[in-house]
């Protein structure tokens, strides 16, 4: 609708993942190197993981374009499988045949990655959103390992998932997985300055015939109300140039930003925009240390007052404490002049 407005040739915000579009910050490079190496440095199971909109799905995309041809790839991006329907995805995507027997499966699964030894080929798994796996699932996942004859280094797994994995892989039962994984990676949130060299990519990737259509104070605003999350500044990016268009402006200021953020923000939700938990202000302290810090202050007080001698009388921790300890703490007394 606004494309012809501003000069784009396409919408220069769009939501749906792009291998072919994608704006590679510093942490991105570092991901996308990561999963490569995971690849061809065989290193079985890799743990990527990213807040909700960080880009997470695009990296996959964009590692999947650039394997080679010797790679058999099963990517499973639904997780809320039962065991049986887990099998069956696998065994489709490697060309595998699943009748409802495990064993039969893991015999021909076997037989199957020895051949792509043989034939100097690897073996893929990569399983997106495994935040959303049960454990019983991921535990089946690592006997899956399990078939690989030693020596033949064939099978890679990767979990990819939101932060929610790393407890999930915490458990007891899961022990044993954790110690077979050979490489862990935090996706991070773009940082101000990558916001707006974004920004910039994502117009000129759409033709744009000018670059300042965001004003400073409007990307300022946009990486403050997302945190740096990619999906959400395509959303706001989108939204205040649809805002624009209508109103008929030229320039998306700060003022358009927040108009639009108030539009786009769900009733009754804290937060400007949808951000995950750990995006949010760290400045925030948790009530629990807030509690802690005001019971330690208080009896640092009271400490106080025991040192002086002309409180004592009046002395609350004198009704808490065995006068052993009173006459230790008076002792001290001496070291402050009482």
């Amino acid at each position: 609708m606004y494309t012809k407005y501003y000069g784009f040739s396409t919408t220069p915000f769009d939501l749906t993942p792009d291998p072919e579009v994608v704006f590679m910050s510093e942490a991105h490079q570092e991901a996308l190197a990561v999963l490569r190496y995971g690849v061809v440095g065989k290193k079985g199971f890799l743990v990527l993981t990213g807040d909700v909109g960080t880009g997470k799905t695009t990296l996959l995309q964009t590692l999947i374009l650039s394997l080679e041809e010797e790679i058999h790839l099963c990517m499973i991006n639904n997780p809320l499988l039962t065991r049986d329907e887990f099998f069956s995805m696998v065994a489709r995507s490697y060309d595998l045949v699943w009748e409802g027997n495990k064993a039969y499966f893991l015999i021909e699964f076997a037989e199957f990655l020895k051949k792509a030894y043989h034939d100097s080929e690897r073996v893929l798994l990569i399983i997106d959103e495994a935040h959303a796996l049960s454990v019983d699932l991921l535990e089946e996942i690592r006997l899956l390992s399990n078939q690989v004859m030693v020596g033949q280094d064939v099978l890679s797994i990767f979990l990819v998932g939101q932060p929610e994995l790393n407890p999930l892989m915490g458990s007891d039962r899961l022990l044993s997985l954790r110690q077979r994984v050979g490489i862990r990676f935090h996706l991070k949130p773009f940082s101000l300055e990558e916001t707006k060299q974004y920004i910039l990519f994502r117009l000129r990737r759409a033709g744009a015939n000018q670059f300042n259509i965001f004003s400073e104070d409007a990307v300022d605003l946009i990486f403050k109300v997302s945190k740096g999350t990619p999906r959400l500044i395509n959303i706001v990016c989108d939204h205040a140039l649809l805002s624009g268009f209508s109103q008929g402006k030229a320039k998306i200021n700060a003022q358009i930003i927040r108009e639009c953020v108030r539009e786009l923000q769900f009733p009754g939700e804290k937060n400007q925009l949808p951000v995950a938990a750990d995006l949010q202000d760290v400045r925030k302290i948790p009530p629990a240390v807030k509690i802690s810090a005001i019971v330690i202050a208080i009896f640092g007080l009271l400490l106080l007052l025991e040192l002086l001698p002309a409180a004592r009388p009046y002395s609350p921790l004198g009704a808490v404490l065995p006068d052993t300890w009173l006459q230790h703490i008076h002792k001290l007394s001496g070291y402050f002049g009482g």
